[in-house]
């Protein structure tokens, strides 16, 4: 296969490492801030903190001596402290036994293991930083919904199906009472599907009820990266008349459809909402087997064509207050961290295919992607990637910051550190590990469909 078989042209490939690169850049930017600071914070000296390896194409040093700079291959970056001998954090022996005693405490080898061990971790607590924030941020700007059923804003629909207005209550659906959001979602998914259903809702001051369109029409309410849905133009409040002829009244309808074609072409009708009248088209695609989280924590692989659900109507929301935007982010931050190593257990246990393990190229098309759906898209996709860095940089692999917490564990109980050959011995087993993994995730992208 050849490399740039993977890129369509010259001006997606382009955007890919351009995405790829803001994006890395961006997470691996706080990763070593946060190495860099707290280190600062615990008294060691920073000789270098650097965005990317190999020749320096700009650099400065600061009052505090500590030399910034931007390397010509922005595939990572590093922070080199006092008394280190590499990137790495190798320790440069030589050095070190020409300082003096208060020289030796700024180093990362001669300071006191609490600062050592804080600084290590920091990289990593720091990408789960940037994901809160990224998460508090969102939750702030665009709120939450209320957990009332009221209508913030409606989604137009083909032939003006759409029968309820902003500010509408939703009170009851075909006869059962719906007194709270989640009620009505609920109530929704176990409605049978029809071309309308009755809304109980409150207007202007008194209760009425209409008829209206299926809660969760075949209205597109997200489409998934890199799937056949985006590869096809498919964009988010779509409305999908028909597949392969038949009429598709609710979602689920899609869904079933799809569920039972697996992986043979299918073809659609489609509605956009780009006008008073709105557009019609078709478009065909193909279904791809797709692994996805399900809400016990376990996951499943079928074939998707990547459409998210949506219902009709856009609830009202409220901004959240600080402490409540916060625990959301906390929890969502969770969430992510639970779900990536629930994933990765059942990649371990052949649960699920090997080839969701992503490498670099495989990063750089779901950046390019994320960036392709908008500027939200892509910070969400920056907000998961950088736990995903997170949670590797603290596995137990020497080289890795998880193996240095190890290194630093096992002084704690014995006292002592382990010799500098023994250290230097595990270093090369865990790079030999870590490149060994980095190899078989961009066969991954090579060679996996």
């Amino acid at each position: 296969m050849e490399f740039m078989n993977l890129i369509p042209s010259f001006g997606n490939f382009a955007w890919t490492i351009a995405a790829f690169v803001i994006a890395l850049s961006i997470i691996v930017a706080v990763h070593e801030y946060g190495h860099y600071i707290v280190g600062r914070w615990s008294g060691i000296h920073a000789d270098v903190f650097s965005l990317g390896f190999g020749p320096v194409l700009f650099s400065r040093v600061d009052k505090r001596g500590t030399r910034w700079q931007f390397a010509a291959f922005p595939l990572g970056g590093y922070v080199k402290f006092k008394g280190d001998s590499d990137a790495a954090s190798g320790k440069d022996g030589e050095a070190i036994s020409e300082l003096s005693a208060e020289e030796r405490r700024h180093t990362m080898h001669g300071a006191p293991l609490w600062a050592r061990a804080a600084t290590v971790l920091a990289g990593p607590m720091f990408n789960f930083i940037l994901t809160m924030v990224i998460y508090f941020a969102v939750t702030l700007h665009f709120g939450i919904a209320t957990d009332r059923p009221v209508i913030g804003a409606v989604k137009p629909l083909p032939d003006n199906s759409q029968t309820l207005l902003a500010g509408d209550e939703v009170l009851a659906v075909n006869g059962v009472q719906t007194p709270d959001l989640q009620s009505f979602i609920t109530t929704a998914r176990e409605l049978e599907i029809a071309p309308t259903v009755d809304y109980t809702i409150a207007r202007a001051g008194r209760d009425v009820t209409i008829a209206g369109p299926f809660p969760f029409p075949a209205l597109v309410g997200s489409i998934a990266l890199e799937s056949a849905a985006q590869d096809a133009g498919l964009a988010e409040g779509d409305v999908i008349l028909a597949i392969n002829g038949e009429q598709v009244n609710a979602f689920m309808d899609l869904v079933n459809f799809v569920k039972d074609s697996k992986d043979a072409p299918v073809s659609l009708e489609v509605w956009r909402p780009d006008d008073a009248e709105g557009t019609r088209f078709e478009t065909t695609l193909t279904p791809r087997l797709t692994t996805n989280p399900l809400p016990d924590g376990g996951f499943e692989e079928r074939y998707l064509i990547g459409l998210g659900e949506g219902l009709m109507f856009t609830p009202e929301l409220y901004t959240p207050g600080p402490v409540e935007a916060l625990s959301i982010s906390a929890e969502r931050t969770w969430t992510l961290v639970k779900t990536s190593l629930s994933g990765l257990g059942h990649i371990v246990t052949g649960a699920i295919s090997s080839c969701n393990l992503r490498g670099p190229i495989g990063i750089a098309k779901t950046s390019s992607a994320a960036a392709a759906q908008g500027g939200l898209t892509f910070i969400m996709m920056i907000a998961a990637l950088s736990t995903a860095v997170g949670l590797m940089n603290l596995f137990p692999i020497p080289v890795l910051d998880g193996g240095h917490l190890v290194f630093h564990a096992y002084e704690a109980i014995t006292g002592k550190p382990p010799s500098d050959g023994a250290l230097r011995v595990m270093m090369m087993v865990g790079l030999a590990v870590l490149l060994s993994l980095m190899a078989f995730a961009l066969s991954n992208d090579l060679f996996c469909p």
